[in-house]
């Protein structure tokens, strides 16, 4: 069936739990068509955290839409303070979405997009980050695991320095035949404190939320619901999208203007 403005097709990895699965929803709600990509209960159960498991998954996904995919939205993501992030976050997106790239430049409006996060703003390792753009995966694990070696505030580095790349990388890539020469607005969305499984054990204490908001200061709206974010994801890959490309968007209640000020161009 060829996509039409009311029946679009999108693989959205993530899909079983939190963002993924508030997207797919919202998405299989407006009448689109939705392959979810997740370690279980999903369309595609695959595993991201490897350069096998991101090319089978690609690989399927494809098989299941039958050759035509509309857009991709990589929303699989875990935070713990250890490589394994960096191997998800950043590898589990960038590569599976070079993967699906060819066939994505097929339809007549191919749009992609990522989940960063705030955090990416957060301090970071500089030479996990550079691993990472440089697509060495074995070093960034390596770094990677000698901070998760040196205790939990080193190990955290983990997860704001593969957001920090992703969105260097979705800002480099933007512009590149594969992606703008091909038609296809490229650009990911930072959430501030989302009420997701990810946050929950977190956000259940005076105590947890107090140190939150310390790191992620929400003046407009405070805490966000997961289809929040959501409703960014579906417009940046919606046919109505033909110019945004190479952004972050920090959707996440002023966080970034609280934290970076009103002059980020110096």
């Amino acid at each position: 069936m060829t996509a039409t403005a009311s029946n679009r097709t999108y693989i959205i990895t993530g899909a079983g739990s939190g963002i993924g699965l508030a997207t797919a929803d919202l998405l299989r709600e407006r009448g689109e068509t939705v392959i979810g990509v997740d370690l279980k209960g999903a369309e595609v159960e695959a595993d991201l955290s490897t350069s096998e498991g991101r090319a089978a998954a690609a690989t399927q996904a494809v098989e299941l839409a039958n050759g035509s995919v509309d857009a991709v939205i990589a929303c699989a993501g875990i935070s713990a303070p250890i490589p394994l992030t960096v191997k998800v976050n950043y590898f589990g997106v960038t590569e599976f979405l070079e993967h699906l790239a060819p066939t994505l430049a097929k339809s007549a409006s191919p749009r992609a997009a990522v989940v960063s996060s705030m955090a990416s703003l957060q301090q970071n390792s500089p030479e996990l980050v550079e691993a990472l753009l440089a697509g060495d995966e074995a070093a960034a694990v390596s770094i990677g695991a000698a901070l998760a070696e040196s205790g939990p505030e080193a190990g955290y580095l983990n997860y704001p320095s593969s957001k920090r790349a992703l969105s260097r990388w979705v800002r480099r890539e933007s512009i590149t035949p594969l992606w703008a020469g091909a038609g296809i607005p490229l650009n990911a969305v930072a959430p501030g404190t989302v009420i997701s499984p990810m946050t929950t054990q977190l956000l259940a204490t005076e105590e947890g939320r107090q140190m939150v908001d310390s790191h992620v200061p929400m003046p407009l709206n405070y805490h966000s619901e997961a289809v929040v974010i959501s409703r960014l994801l579906a417009w940046l890959t919606s046919e109505e999208n033909t110019h945004t490309t190479g952004q972050t968007i920090y959707t996440d209640g002023g966080a970034d203007a609280s934290l970076r000020g009103d002059n980020i161009w110096d």
